[in-house]
């Protein structure tokens, strides 16, 4: 998607917000696709846009592209209103690059003019050049894309997207196309590229592993909605809901009694923060649940029920005293085996949600 020929967009101050969302919302043939989405984005972040199919992540970067007209709501990208009151911004005219998740390359065109393409009749060539060495396909310039390997026509995409110095990047489930070896690869290239760049991006996606590893923040979609905005770390540890736990990874539930800033719950006492008392669901990942030959004072004993092992790592199913089983991600040694007991506690962050009767009783392995 082109930018206006080819002079450089006018890139937003550091440390401003370079895109603003207010009330966005989408309905196809009577049904809500997007529903009064907020989202602001600094100048130089990228922000993953995650969630399952048909929760709206898709159609809200469509409307950040010009490409679907919003029914309510605003958008201002670099300050420029795009979307609002009596007002629309066509795709051609908005300082925004997209790599589609089929990079929608020219097959008639060599990698030297899929990337002069976006700069309009006459590409400047020190441009060309300066994007495809900053994707690392400097020899590859008079290559036809049929030559090129899937991770290569991504950055062929990715360099074209950049060449006309957007105020935006939108990559659309960018690795969806590729092997898993490779996806991980061009995970870590593509992040090095954008922030190498400057660029302010956003990308849809709906692997959980892949909007963690790249994103400096993750919006996390649900039936059209944001149901939570936070750093990875932030909405991976810190859930804000019994849903939002349980997609972004394995989760477990044990009910607990919260009273005088700390949680009690099966597996020992947790802290929390606020004014919670009362009776909550104590969340835990695998990685929190530690066990050993012996442990602190009030540890339980458990029995392993079964055991997945990955290699590098392994997940136990432990079955607790109440009957609970709850999960242990462990290195994969020294290897435990279904029979065995153990010693199991708390070793690492838990979250504490107000009681979800259903979700506390079901929630995890049984």
């Amino acid at each position: 998607m082109s930018s206006r020929g080819a002079q450089p967009a006018r890139r937003s101050p550091e440390g401003s917000r370079a895109v603003s969302v207010v009330g966005l919302a989408k309905s196809f043939d009577g049904g809500i696709a997007v529903d009064a989405v907020d989202l602001e984005i600094a100048a130089g972040e990228i922000v993953a846009l995650l969630g399952p199919s048909g929760c709206g992540k898709t159609t809200t970067l469509r409307m950040l592209a010009g490409l679907e007209n919003p029914d309510e709501g605003t958008i201002c990208v670099g300050g420029e209103l795009l979307n609002g009151p009596a007002t629309f911004v066509p795709p051609e005219r908005r300082r925004i690059g997209m790599v589609f998740q089929d990079y929608a390359l020219f097959p008639h065109l060599d990698v030297a003019a899929n990337v002069g393409y976006a700069l309009g009749r006459r590409p400047d060539r020190g441009r060309v050049d300066q994007v495809l060495e900053l994707v690392g396909l400097s020899s590859h310039r008079e290559r036809s894309v049929h030559q090129l390997s899937g991770g290569e026509q991504q950055r062929v995409a990715l360099a074209r997207a950049l060449a006309p110095d957007p105020e935006l990047v939108l990559l659309d489930e960018p690795f969806s196309n590729l092997d898993a070896a490779l996806r991980e690869r061009l995970r870590r290239e593509v992040r090095a590229i954008l922030s190498t760049a400057g660029m302010t991006a956003v990308f849809v996606t709906h692997d959980q592993e892949e909007a963690l590893s790249i994103a400096d923040r993750v919006a996390v979609m649900r039936a059209g909605r944001i149901e939570q905005v936070g750093t990875p770390e932030q909405v991976y540890l810190q859930p804000a809901s019994h849903w939002a736990a349980a997609f972004l990874g394995e989760i477990d539930v044990l009910p607990g009694l919260a009273r005088g800033g700390a949680v009690s719950c099966e597996l020992g006492s947790v802290p929390t923060a606020g004014a919670t008392a009362g009776e909550v669901d104590v969340l835990i990942r695998p990685e929190s649940v530690a066990i050993g030959i012996s442990g602190p004072a009030d540890a339980l004993k458990a029995k392993v029920e079964a055991r997945t092992f990955y290699g590098h790592d392994q997940i136990l199913h432990l079955r607790l005293p109440s009957g609970r089983v709850v999960r242990s991600r462990r290195l994969s040694f020294p290897a435990c085996h279904p029979g065995d007991r153990v010693t199991v506690w708390i070793d690492g962050p838990a979250n504490v949600l107000p009681r979800d009767s259903c979700r506390s009783e079901a929630t995890g392995p049984r």
